[in-house]
């Protein structure tokens, strides 16, 4: 089995609603998205013999999922009250729903299926911290 690896940032802001704790105020992170591609084989010929897939295609697509997040304050839907939300909307400020409360559990999940639709992504890692990932793959539960 092949494996490729490929990484891409981006800073947003969250927070944790009817969470004890510090992450229910709202505040920032600089979150990386680590990509890993399977194959069980190379391409055999033109320009990307010996290659499973071109790093350049894997780069760009991870890469624009990241620039989609960039600058954003990422909610769950619904966490806000519709006056809150409407007011920061009306101040031009860049707020991004998620069907999801946004960890980093549910964003290597969120970002593996959008992935998924364009690369055959084989696992999703997003780092909340340089310490702290979590990793999102489909494989079979054990038995």
């Amino acid at each position: 089995m092949y494996y490729l690896k490929t990484t891409a940032a981006f800073d947003s802001a969250h927070f944790l609603k009817d969470y004890n704790g510090k992450c229910a105020n709202l505040h920032g992170h600089r979150w990386q998205i680590e990509a890993e591609i399977a194959g069980d084989s190379l391409q055999a010929a033109g320009e990307k013999r010996g290659m499973l897939l071109d790093f350049g295609d894997c780069k760009r697509e991870v890469r624009a999922l990241a620039d989609s997040f960039d600058h954003a304050l990422i909610i769950e839907k619904d966490s806000l009250r519709p006056a809150t939300l409407a007011a920061l909307q009306g101040e031009g400020f860049r707020v991004i729903e998620i069907p999801c409360r946004p960890t980093a559990e549910n964003f290597a999940k969120l970002f593996f299926d959008s992935l998924k639709n364009t690369l055959p992504v084989s696992r999703v890692t997003v780092y909340e911290t340089p310490d702290n990932c979590a990793s999102y793959t489909e494989d079979a539960p054990c038995s």
